[in-house]
């Protein structure tokens, strides 16, 4: 069965139920993206300053949480397959509540840090990949809409979450905000994924086929490596674009601006994805698109200004960054298709979600053995071409099937 029968597999909702399933995981996709991820960044400094915990330290403790997310997704996608989004989903909806306390009333640093490590598991059965994958077996041929949509949506998280998270601490303190965060978070999103989420599901435990057996394959592990590497040098560069801009003379309001723009690149770039999709090949867009990321990066590094000029380059950027993650959601089934697709999406997400969480830091390591942010940026970019030389290697030479 190709991609474009999957209408015709058993489990696939029909229009009415897609909708409904669709705008279900547009809630809470924005949500726990909010309060899971983005409201840390605006607290990070409030947290370091009140409790006197260095902001390596800090720091650290949030990165160990995706690790963590990374590596457990794998057993996500494991129960996913099994027994579906609703009561993997809920679970970790559940499990985000007293993450977030453990987080927000930390008396220690110990304490801290077991909260986030909490926190991963839960990211792990309530972000991107179990989303991507409840979409793409619920929507069959019209998944990419889904998908389009859930993204979209989602990719307003920060927007949305990283203002209301600053108005809370203004409010009430780190500690505070993050306890109304979780109640936001337990209020929205438990309900949705326990009661709004259908029941249907095709149990895809123990795949025998060839979609079954794709992590096993040469090209899935080229796919990981290649995924990893692009989601370390986009995460490295996008972490580290107003340190960049700054050091170009550009003021930090104006960098932030910037990079914000970028963001606007990125909601562009996942609008485009559609059309791309069906204008071209998945070795022209995904080449194509890794080389757009691999020349705005080394433009960045190598291009000292007008300010317009730094900021298209970062709305390029954000463009390619907004396909590649349609790229990622939709890699397994454009090549093995939908069989066992909660346990390949896991696999793949987890070598990514760790590359990212290490990005940060190794960054700054690699700027001081680099002569500064240039080099770094330029290094990036190589990883992005050695990742767009890797991209047939990770075709199958058989059509996919579902």
């Amino acid at each position: 069965m190709t991609p474009s029968d999957r209408s015709e597999e058993p489990g696939v909702l029909d229009d009415a139920g897609l909708r409904r399933a669709v705008a279900v995981l547009c809630t809470t996709e924005i949500t726990s993206w909010g309060v899971l991820y983005y409201a840390f960044p605006v607290l990070s400094d409030a947290i370091t300053a009140d409790t006197g915990w260095s902001p390596t330290l800090t720091m650290g403790a949030f990165s160990v949480g995706l690790v963590v997310t990374g590596l457990a997704g794998v057993l996500a996608g494991r129960l996913l397959d099994r027994h579906g989004p609703r009561p993997v989903m809920t679970t970790g909806s559940l499990l985000a509540v007293p993450a977030l306390a453990l987080i927000a009333l930390a008396p220690t640093r110990a304490v801290f840090l077991a909260g986030w490590v909490l926190a991963g598991v839960a990211m792990s059965a309530v972000l991107y990949t179990p989303a991507f994958t409840a979409v793409t077996r619920w929507g069959g041929s019209r998944a990419l809409r889904g998908l389009t949509a859930v993204t979209l949506v989602a990719g307003l998280a920060s927007t949305v979450f990283a203002p209301l998270t600053a108005v809370l601490e203004h409010a009430l303190g780190w500690r505070g905000a993050y306890l109304v965060l979780m109640v936001v978070l337990a209020a929205v999103t438990v309900p949705l994924h326990a009661f709004g989420l259908p029941s249907t599901w095709v149990a895809h435990d123990h795949p025998r086929s060839r979609g079954g057996r794709a992590s096993s394959s040469r090209e899935f592990v080229v796919l990981a490596v290649l995924l990893a590497l692009a989601a370390f040098a986009t995460y490295a560069a996008l972490v580290n674009l107003v340190n960049l801009l700054v050091g170009r003379g550009v003021a930090l309001t104006a960098a932030a601006v910037a990079l914000g723009l970028g963001g606007a690149g990125q909601v562009a770039g996942r609008l485009l994805y559609r059309p791309l999709a069906e204008h071209s090949t998945l070795l022209a867009r995904t080449v194509a698109t890794l080389l757009v990321l691999a020349a705005a990066t080394a433009a960045l590094a190598l291009v000292d200004g007008p300010y317009v000029v730094l900021v298209l380059l970062s709305v390029a950027a954000g463009l390619a960054r907004g396909i590649m993650t349609l790229l990622q959601a939709t890699a397994v089934p454009d090549r093995w298709g939908t069989l066992g697709l909660g346990r390949h999406n896991g696999l793949l997400a987890a070598p990514a979600m760790v590359a990212s969480a290490g990005a940060p830091f190794a960054a700054a390591l690699l700027a001081g053995a680099l002569g500064g942010l240039d080099g770094v940026f330029l290094g990036l970019a190589v990883l992005l071409c050695v990742a767009a030389v890797l991209v047939p290697a990770t075709l199958p030479s058989r059509t996919p099937v579902a």
